[in-house]
């Protein structure tokens, strides 16, 4: 006799918001703290030997990042793919040329160019955060994904503009301080300001909010 038990629905796939948000940041604390601690052992007289030191390590700490997300999550998103590669790039330029202007100018092509292509998509008709971050917005409206990935294209502007005017401005270690913890409290709490809009606009959540949805959408940290 066949077997009737009801099956059970699949399970939900993980959407890893919060390993996601972490493999971000976690080379830009390593390079910060990298920075900071090679200052403190070789002294203020090797700012250069310090700063090779620190992006150095960011590098191995990208490729690292990487490895993890291929393993536990089984992908690579675009935005750390793309993060990755740059800091590679830049930070072999810095090091070689021990011009710290290199791993500075990083993050505004990162948003310029992520900022170029939501634009892009949306005159195309096509909000392209909807193919990248899907699964992490259940039940999100057409009109959602449009208005989504309108603001984060607007927040990826006002990021490579603020870049710009904070690495002209700025010393390199206020520059750094501000990258690692004001850029990165500033994203975290403008993907929780799109919730309530999101909600609107059909997205489901199943346990109430957690630090998935924020994790999937913040933007590059590198």
């Amino acid at each position: 006799m066949a077997d009737t038990k009801p099956s059970k629905p699949a399970a939900k796939p993980a959407h890893g918001g919060s390993l996601s948000l972490a493999l971000d940041f976690g080379p830009l604390l390593v390079f910060f703290l990298s920075y900071k601690g090679a200052g403190w052992f070789w002294g203020a007289g090797n700012p250069i030997t310090a700063m090779s030191f620190g992006t150095a390590a960011f590098m191995a700490a990208i490729v690292i990042a990487v490895i993890i997300s291929k393993v536990k999550l089984g992908r690579v998103s675009p935005m750390l793919w793309l993060s990755a590669l740059l800091i590679l790039f830049f930070g072999g330029l810095t090091i070689y040329f021990h011009d710290q202007r290199f791993i500075q100018l990083k993050p505004t092509i990162i948003y310029a160019f992520f900022a170029l292509m939501l634009f892009a998509g949306l005159l195309r008709g096509k909000p392209l955060l909807k193919y990248l971050l899907q699964a992490a917005y259940d039940g999100l409206t057409e009109e959602g994904w449009r208005k989504l990935s309108r603001n984060w294209a607007l927040f990826f502007v006002a990021m490579a503009v603020a870049n710009e005017l904070m690495r002209r401005s700025m010393s390199f270690d206020t520059w750094l301080a501000v990258k690692v913890w004001g850029v990165t409290i500033v994203s975290v709490v403008f993907a929780g300001a799109n919730i309530p809009m999101l909600l609107r606009h059909g997205l489901t959540l199943d346990d109430g909010l957690d630090s998935d949805e924020v994790g999937e959408t913040t933007p590059p940290q590198g």
